[in-house]
């Protein structure tokens, strides 16, 4: 019987975070109430609240949810700007939006959670990006190349590809690829 109760509690807990990364994705967090998650995950609030204690902890589960870069940032750091300008050309002229990306930057002007999205920028790319620089400035080459990253998603909701001319893949892995290999060196 423990087993079943370990399960639907996973499941619950799973069906929770979906909901809320769908609706803050959607709506941004300011939009989003505990209510509205709890309905489009068919569970009770009072949940919500064991799981996730507050709907501010919660948007930072969603955003934990989006892992580092996956394979970006490792590998020879002479090609690091190569394989920083293929991750956000991929990103740019994909159909496919990340979720918890759109959501992050719907919720952005979110007072009550700027903390969580900066610290969740920190730990998720500047930080390792910085780690991964040499030189006293790491810090501030890191950031640059974060503002281009980030600014990415933010350009891929206003415009599609075809209304900025529709470059091929590899005319803008080349630009930014030239971008990065600028803000990055010492």
């Amino acid at each position: 019987m423990e087993g079943v109760r370990r399960r639907d509690r996973e499941g619950t807990r799973q069906r929770i975070l979906d909901a809320a990364r769908g609706l803050f994705a959607e709506l941004g967090y300011d939009h989003v109430t505990m209510r509205l998650i709890a309905a489009e995950a068919g569970a009770n609030i009072a949940l919500i609240n064991r799981y996730f204690g507050s709907k501010r902890e919660l948007f930072a589960e969603v955003l934990a949810m989006q892992g580092r870069f996956p394979g970006v940032l490792d590998g020879p750091r002479e090609e690091l700007p190569r394989r920083l300008a293929e991750y956000v050309a991929e990103r740019f002229r994909s159909d496919w939006a990340s979720p918890v990306m759109t959501a992050l930057n719907r919720s952005s002007a979110s007072p009550e959670i700027h903390g969580i999205i900066r610290d969740r920028v920190n730990s998720a790319i500047m930080e390792p990006l910085a780690a991964l620089l040499p030189g006293e400035d790491a810090q501030l080459r890191a950031a640059v190349a974060t503002a281009l990253i980030t600014g990415t998603g933010t350009l891929r909701q206003l415009f599609t590809p075809e209304e900025l001319g529709s470059p091929s893949h590899d005319a803008v892995v080349a630009r930014l690829t030239r971008i990065f290999e600028v803000c990055l060196e010492v």
